[in-house]
């Protein structure tokens, strides 16, 4: 009888949850841009976009794209009419019409290190102001990605956030010791993101703070550009904001790359079932 009951509560659980996510308010705006490149294997588009009025200003940024005939028929240099979508932590770009190409040139992410790759000793600045160097996680899993705090896409920045918060939230019934994986979350946003920012942004996830768990950092725009190169980032400014691709790395105690995820597909849940947890 107990199992009955404790089944039916979590399929209640996840009922609630999955009502909510779809009773979420929906906000539509429409765009209009030139495609830049095409991912079809991670269902994005790279759109260089006039100004989305009442939401961003003008840049180029990737887009998720659901509908199979869009996603198929999109190359770079065509111009395209849609709707962006936002809601709760979604967004995607609905696509109304679709231009000739004129040819133009694609962007795409660095290809980042290959499996079993002795990652670099590169030296940041913390959250505390302190400068850290990624040696000093030697004995540790440990997990790394980029964001920038003001990002405003909420399945980009804030989704790669939420994240490594649920993956905060099961690391912390394991036991404290040395061998306990750790996170760390790099700013790219050396103009903006201080030491001081990242730790108002930290409070936002991390639910109680434990820094000696997950640790924000950033650096100057030489020790950045380093380590983004290095992990295949790319990022720029445009428009007052920061158009970047996504990556996330799992690091071994050793310091050698475990697993490298492009883009905002991965789940947690995978991240957690390799670190053994």
């Amino acid at each position: 009888m107990w199992r009955w009951h404790r089944m039916a509560l979590v399929l209640f659980t996840i009922t609630v949850f999955l009502t909510g996510c779809r009773n979420a308010p929906e906000h539509r705006y429409p765009l209009k841009g030139k495609v830049v490149s095409v991912d079809r294997e991670h269902r994005q588009a790279t759109i260089a976009h006039e100004k989305i009025q009442g939401f961003m200003d003008a840049m180029t940024m990737p887009f998720n794209i659901h509908e199979d005939w869009a996603i198929n028929a999109l190359a770079p240099g065509q111009a395209v009419d849609g709707t962006l979508v936002v809601r709760g932590d979604e967004s995607w770009l609905e696509i109304l019409n679709i231009s000739k190409s004129d040819q133009g040139s694609p962007e795409s992410a660095g290809p980042g290190p290959k499996a079993g790759e002795e990652v670099p000793d590169f030296t940041l600045l913390n959250q505390d102001d302190r400068r850290i160097q990624l040696h000093q996680f030697r004995g540790r899993p440990l997990l790394l990605t980029f964001i920038y705090t003001r990002c405003p896409l909420p399945d980009y920045c804030p989704r790669t956030s939420k994240n490594f918060s649920e993956i905060y939230q099961a690391l912390r019934s394991k036991p404290q010791s040395d061998q306990k994986p750790v996170l760390l979350t790099i700013s790219f946003d050396t103009e903006n993101d201080t030491p001081a920012v990242l730790r108002e942004y930290a409070a936002r996830y991390m639910h109680p703070t434990n820094f000696k768990d997950w640790g924000f950092a950033t650096g100057s725009p030489e020790e950045i550009k380093k380590i983004t190169g290095y992990f295949g980032l790319q990022y720029r400014p445009e428009s007052g904001q920061i158009v970047h691709s996504l990556v996330t790395a799992l690091i071994t105690p050793e310091g050698k790359i475990a697993q490298l995820y492009q883009g905002n597909q991965w789940k947690p849940a995978d991240v957690l079932a390799i670190m053994g947890n």
